[in-house]
């Protein structure tokens, strides 16, 4: 099947614009579909990600590939500040990316390969996305498996790791690939926070994680694309042709080029880090939470929450009840009660994990 591939960027623009047309008619008739960004810039990539998410038709379970210029992408609730050492990545052209989702920084370079699948919400699933990983994997001889909230290990090493994102209607969950990945740049340009080490009995990120190559000296991006595209073909007993994009749908798609913009801009990646009067952290099973607080007349004036958790909106609908409540065990806790009930939060599963968060803090505080 991967033979009817078609090298849509071999072919002059008007015959690439004709077979981009014909791939969109014949795809009406499949049931899934697939991507392939031939572009290096995570703006673009997260952008069309994003666009992928909240603009693509939800009957149609998607997988996505791409892969960034050398770059530090952090989660949604992160502080830059703290998990990147940002005058390295400025001297050496490294750039910084925020992404929707939750979870930790991650480096990224070409040795690294992005996958991303979208379907419906009520279709999502963790274990199938998985599955279809690790099926590619074994088309190498490697032996892969899910390890604890979102990664995947061969011998105990972290090989990949994942982060979801739910709207109303869609969900998507990506993940990382290490090929042949700078291991030294990890050390150089992430920092890794004392406590999440000490959870995992480790001294250091480089000493947890693995290249894929160290497995198989072949495996390589154009491979480990193909073979994860005919496990998605195969889980979804359909076929359908590959649709390439390049920079040039950042012009004819308005939607794709406010996402680039948004992700682009400073004040998303950076933001505003005041300086807080109380900070308190704490490492849950569930990620790990900073939280600072400006307080005045004893209530708090503003709150902000920085985590790795992977319940972005559980993260924002916590940031937005505390924000004006007076500091008072009783106060604390009915404002997270209420919390529970925002649209923000995930599902319920959420509401365990901000039992324990309300528990911590009103002890804490």
């Amino acid at each position: 099947m991967l033979s009817n591939l078609i090298p849509i960027k071999n072919h002059r623009n008007l015959n690439c614009r004709f077979l981009a047309k014909q791939i969109v008619l014949r795809n009406l008739h499949s049931k899934i579909r697939v991507l392939r960004s031939n572009q290096n810039n995570p703006f673009l990539n997260l952008a069309i990600e994003e666009w992928l998410l909240k603009d693509s038709p939800v009957s149609k379970p998607t997988l996505y590939l791409w892969r960034n210029s050398p770059t530090v992408v952090i989660g949604k609730h992160q502080n830059p500040w703290k998990e990147c050492n940002l005058e390295a990545m400025r001297q050496n052209g490294v750039n910084l990316a925020r992404r929707e989702s939750g979870g930790g920084a991650v480096y990224q370079d070409l040795g690294n390969t992005n996958f991303t699948f979208l379907v419906g919400r009520k279709d999502f699933s963790k274990e199938a996305n998985n599955s279809i990983i690790v099926r590619a994997l074994s088309h190498f001889g490697i032996k892969a498996e899910v390890s604890g909230r979102n990664d995947l290990t061969v011998d105990q090493k972290k090989i990949s790791g994942s982060a979801y994102k739910l709207t109303n209607e869609r969900a998507f969950h990506h993940g990382t690939m290490l090929m042949n990945v700078d291991l030294k740049a990890l050390g150089k340009y992430l920092t890794v926070n004392k406590l999440k080490l000490q959870s995992k009995g480790v001294k250091s990120v480089r000493s947890r994680v693995s290249n894929l190559i160290e497995y198989n000296k072949e495996i390589e991006h154009e491979g480990f694309c193909k073979a994860t595209i005919e496990e998605f073909w195969k889980h979804y007993d359909d076929h359908c042709e590959i649709e390439t994009i390049g920079k040039e749908i950042i012009t004819k798609i308005p939607k794709i080029q406010n996402y680039f913009n948004h992700l682009k801009d400073w004040d998303w990646r950076f933001g505003h880090t005041p300086k807080f009067n109380l900070e308190f952290e704490k490492k849950f099973d569930w990620g790990l939470i900073s939280v600072g607080i400006i307080s005045n007349d004893g209530k708090i004036k503003k709150v902000k929450i920085f985590s790795d958790s992977l319940y972005p909106g559980m993260i924002t609908a916590l940031e937005n009840c505390l924000s004006g409540t007076e500091i008072n065990k009783q106060k604390l806790k009915n404002a997270i009660e209420n919390a529970k009930k925002s649209s923000l939060v995930e599902n319920s599963n959420c509401f365990p994990l901000m039992d324990q968060f309300c528990s911590w803090l009103v002890t804490t505080i």
